[in-house]
């Protein structure tokens, strides 16, 4: 993969012509080409479709800074971040409140390692309660921050999540923990393993599927813009 004039440019094997895309998770701009196209003429090309590309920009999710006064979706509840400069660093919560203090300009870090944290100990919770429902093991729980999926399972039994399942429905967090430790019994999407989850979550989380796929891209916006 190249980059030009802010674009993403992938040479697929199957691509037939060229086509432009936005990721509304990072707002990326994503050319992919045939194997043996020109890439100089595909970038011309994408060139003249500014007035698309501003459409689609324009429905980009809006950008969520962890800033002061700024609020934040975890758990089920809506957290407001409250600042003092003269208070402690650490972030803590208070019902409804992150309390923080330090540097204005270091409260987003410390907000967003705030919520990886706590991020962790849910989706372990989470992930604990479903293994023994499922009576399977699962070795590891870590969290990452990847565009492309909400969670995965490796065949050494080790799940990782996106950290920002956090900032969803509980329901939906739950959802994808109970989809990732029925990969501990079916490492496939077949019907036995969509069954097993339906067991596991009790019922068909498809109401939770279908929120992710809506809502899920606006997650990554969260931080975005937070002074560092």
């Amino acid at each position: 993969m190249t980059e030009s004039a802010e674009i993403d440019v992938v040479r697929h094997p199957r691509a037939r012509r060229a086509k432009l895309s936005l990721d509304p998770a990072s707002g990326r701009v994503r050319l992919v080409i045939p194997a043996r196209a020109s890439a100089k003429a595909a970038l011309a090309w994408a060139a003249t479709q500014g007035e698309w590309l501003a459409r689609q920009r324009a429905a980009l999710p809006e950008a969520r800074p962890f800033a002061p006064g700024a609020t934040v979706p975890f758990d089920d509840a809506v957290l407001t971040i409250q600042w003092d400069e003269t208070g402690s660093r650490r972030v803590a919560r208070i019902d409804d409140r992150l309390l923080t203090g330090g540097p204005r300009e270091t409260v987003g870090r410390r907000i967003e390692a705030w919520l990886r944290r706590e991020a962790l100990r849910l989706l372990s919770e989470d992930t604990a309660h479903y293994a023994a429902l499922a009576g399977v093991k699962v070795v590891k729980v870590a969290i990452g921050d990847a565009r492309g999926r909400w969670g995965s399972c490796a065949s050494s039994g080790a799940i990782r999540y996106n950290w920002r399942l956090a900032l969803a429905p509980r329901a939906v967090r739950r959802a994808t923990a109970a989809h990732e430790v029925a990969h501990r019994v079916h490492m496939n999407h077949s019907a036995a393993f969509h069954a097993l989850v339906a067991t596991l979550y009790g019922r068909d989380p498809a109401a939770e599927r279908a929120w992710l796929r809506r809502h899920g891209a606006s997650l990554h916006w969260f931080g975005r813009g937070s002074v560092e």
